[in-house]
């Protein structure tokens, strides 16, 4: 269908060019197959336009080959054309021919005009207010003809034999190519196949034809195209698809908004469907827009993040005297994470110092140039302030505590006259400040040294001597990031920052900091939207993060309807389309969770795992508790991973049922995956059965139940009898500490009890072993996670990564 580089994008670039001067944003069907046609298509069909009240001759009605004509209305306002009877398939005689391009410039603005006073929100915004006959004559008034295309009878008309391809120019993302199930029904089918099977998506900057293809194999469409179902033999070849993907790729990145060399962007190219005669692919309809190439966004000195996240010198401003208000609350735990007092300084008119920290009238008193400066006043203030700020470039980062600034609808005027002083500044050489927020909680860093989240301790108390891990955690929402770290303190990463709105900085900006860091090893991400471009900037960056050795976790908000409208009134950030979100981040190499729960877990897991090896997806579950080894058993599959349970070696069906021979356990447990020690087995079996399955090289990952109410188990912190205790040095707590501290392998532990055993939990979590409540959520974390970095190893692989 495609040859490998021949795109014309010269031609291509003529094509919009003359559309545009005729006042167009979008090509008829027969310039789409021109485009096809320059984009190195073999087989675009034959297409001649017959213009509304010209007269054609037989010869030029019959110079197509073949012994029938398809017939295409012709109209900027009809994009689907079938349903109101604007697509005719008649034979090759000049009378039938004629009679029915008649009968369609009067039957299909009658029909379409019954459609749309059906469906008034289906309409075109032109037509808004027409009814009856006015909306007919206006319907009628837009048609520009009838097309006749060459008549190229497919080889199969059976389901799944007609292939959708498409480019979509999106605000987050930029160019997105998506390929699956064509035809009318496009819709529904992806409406009711599971994820990825009807259609899938990605961003042409992050892929490319054959990168691409791997996706596609994972559709419904690719199994019949390829001839891989009942009674079905394959119309087109794996080369063909790859070829047509390339191009489709090639064009988008060239026309794309994140292209500074072009003139013109794709907004939306769709060919619906590619039917295929004997090993060709035929676009049988085709529709595109598009727009001039708008202005690109200005550089952010993203460089004075360090500056944010590690400043020597710290101002504040909206600290009160007499009373604990947010800038208060913010000062005291600046200071109790240990920040010099002498390098912190307060904005406040009338006082020379609060809680033995210096004030300052004003911004004009201040003596050198401060690396951070807190902002915590009311919204009214903030632009005034911001302008002070950047006239006397007094700080290099700046942080916009305040909400009311564009969550609402009063309050968008106010964000922008911010946005607009910060993006004139930033086109200066030195780019002035950075601005984090507003709407932001504030930012943790660890290894800077400083807190200033407004919760007070009493709130949310903080053990600020306990070793941190080498994790950064970015939330769009602050309280989703609290809530987090309140429930999980074991996940203490060295950094938590809180974005707000992204006046400023953006979420890519900061994944983009954090690739290189020396001080984490883990990204994890809670986004509700993305600025402009800045989610292609974003997978940009997790790419790279992962191409460093990086893990990154994402989860993204506002994945339904309902969702997103929640979304975009709560952090001011436009909430995208979930599905091209999700595939795009995916294919960029981050872990993508699911739920609040499921972000957690393998949150947990990075920090716990990113040091070990995965080699696979082979499971050996252990446990003392038969419900636990049906619930992993029943846990191994869903809609969104799969794990297999191992088959264990020879060498360790051996060791273990030696075990259970000297234990006199053989007659009670079944030697099997998953392996019932029933509550007759101690720690040390539990712990002997792990060492074996950690040896065995046809185990990937391990989970324990940990059995806590078992008699024969030490599981209490503290108990009154010393055969529970905990503390025992063998103990299966102090043994499986030992043996994950040795193992190359993911281990992990389940311990199923009430808060009587949260010690337990405590000691695992304390000493690097990841701990779950219930053993199907371990189960499925360790399989999203084992899916997630086999993915990242294929990516660093096809990019020459070690």
């Amino acid at each position: 269908m495609f040859t490998e580089n021949k795109i014309s994008f010269e031609t291509i670039t003529d094509l919009f060019g003359n559309a545009d001067n005729e006042g167009r944003d979008y090509l008829y069907e027969y310039e789409v197959y021109n485009l096809l046609a320059n984009s190195g298509a073999e087989t675009p069909p034959a297409a001649n336009l017959l213009p509304r009240g010209a007269r054609f001759s037989d010869e030029e009605l019959t110079s197509m080959p073949g012994d029938k004509t398809v017939l295409k209305i012709v109209s900027p306002t009809i994009i689907h054309k079938t349903e109101v009877g604007g697509v005719r398939i008649v034979k090759k005689e000049p009378s039938k021919i004629r009679s029915a391009v008649r009968g369609m410039m009067y039957e299909v603005p009658e029909n379409y005009a019954a459609y749309i006073e059906r469906n008034p929100d289906h309409g075109p915004e032109k037509y808004k207010g027409f009814h009856g006959e006015a909306l007919v004559k206006a319907i009628s008034r837009d048609l520009k003809g009838v097309l006749q295309v060459q008549f190229m009878p497919p080889d199969s008309d059976s389901f799944g034999n007609e292939l959708i391809v498409g480019l979509r120019r999106t605000r987050e993302f930029g160019t997105i190519i998506s390929a699956g199930l064509g035809g009318t029904d496009t819709e529904l089918y992806a409406e009711r196949f599971r994820k990825g099977q009807a259609i899938v998506a990605a961003s042409v900057d992050m892929v490319d034809g054959q990168s691409f293809f791997q996706l596609f194999k994972n559709t419904i469409s690719y199994k019949k195209l390829a001839g891989l179902t009942r009674g079905q033999r394959r119309i087109v070849t794996d080369e063909q698809l790859i070829e047509c993907f390339e191009s489709f790729i090639e064009m988008g990145k060239y026309f794309s908004p994140s292209n500074k060399d072009t003139g013109f962007v794709i907004d939306e190219l769709e060919i619906n469907p590619f039917a295929f005669t004997e090993y060709l692919m035929v676009p049988l309809d085709g529709m595109c827009r598009f727009s001039k190439a708008g202005q690109k966004p200005l550089a952010r000195p993203v460089q004075k993040i360090h500056n944010l996240l590690h400043p020597k010198k710290i101002g504040i401003i909206g600290v009160s005297a007499t009373r604990r208000n947010f800038g208060h609350i913010i000062l005291d735990n600046v200071l109790a994470e240990g920040y010099e007092k002498e390098n912190v300084v307060i904005i406040r008119e009338g006082c020379s110092e609060i809680d033995g920290v210096r004030c300052v009238p004003d911004l004009d008193a201040l003596e050198e140039q401060l690396d951070l400066f807190v902002i915590a006043i009311a919204a009214k203030h903030v632009p005034d302030l911001v302008d002070k700020i950047i006239e006397l470039d007094c700080a290099k980062s700046v942080m916009l505590i305040p909400g009311g600034m564009g969550e609402t609808e009063d309050s968008k005027k106010r964000a922008q006259q911010v946005i607009s002083s910060i993006n004139a500044k930033h086109a200066d050489e030195d780019g002035g400040p950075v601005f984090i927020g507003a709407n932001c909680m504030g930012v943790v860093s660890r290894p800077g040294g400083y807190d200033t989240w407004f919760i007070p301790d009493e709130k949310y108390p903080k053990d600020r001597t306990a070793p941190y891990q080498r994790a950064a955690f970015i939330s769009q929402s602050g309280a989703f990031m609290v809530f987090r770290s309140s429930q999980c303190p074991e996940l203490n990463p060295a950094y938590m920052i809180s974005m707000g709105n992204q006046t400023d900085l953006t979420l890519g900006d900061m994944v983009h900091y954090f690739k290189d860091s020396s001080e984490v090893d883990v990204i994890a991400v809670y986004a509700e939207g993305f600025n402009d471009l800045d989610g292609l900037e974003f997978c940009r960056a997790v790419r790279q993060a992962v191409m460093n050795g990086k893990e990154v976790v994402f989860y993204k908000a506002g994945r339904t309807p309902e969702g997103k409208t929640a979304t975009s009134g709560h952090t001011a950030s436009l909430a995208g389309d979930y599905m091209v979100c999700e595939s795009c981040v995916q294919q960029a190499g981050a872990i993508v969770a699911r739920t609040f729960q499921e972000f957690q877990d393998l949150f947990m897991l990075a920090e716990k795992l990113s040091g070990k090896t995965i080699c696979g997806d082979r499971l050996a579950a252990v446990t003392g508790a038969g419900f636990e080894a049906v619930g992993m058993a029943d846990s191994i599959q869903s809609d969104d991973y799969d794990i297999e349970l191992a088959r264990f070696s020879g060498e360790s069906l051996k060791a273990i049922n030696e075990i259970l021979e000297a234990r006199r356990l053989n007659s009670l447990v079944t030697v099997q995956n998953p392996l019932d020690l029933t509550p007759g087995s101690n720690d040390e079996v539990h712990a002997a059965m792990t060492e074996i399955l950690v040896a065995d090289p046809a185990v990937d990952s391990i989970v324990i139940g940990l059995d806590p109410l078992s008699p024969s188990m030490h599981t209490l912190a503290e108990p009154t009898i010393p055969a529970f205790s905990m503390e025992d040095e063998n103990s299966l707590g102090n043994l499986l500490i030992k043996i994950v501290a040795k193992s190359e392998k993911p281990v992990l532990a389940v311990v199923d009890g009430g808060r009587l055993y949260d010690p337990l939990r405590d000691m695992l979590l304390a000493n690097g072993v990841p701990v779950f409540p219930v053993c199907d959520r371990a189960v499925a974390a360790i399989a999203l996670y084992t899916k997630a970095r086999t993915r990242t190893e294929v990516i660093r692989l096809a990019h020459g990564c070690d």
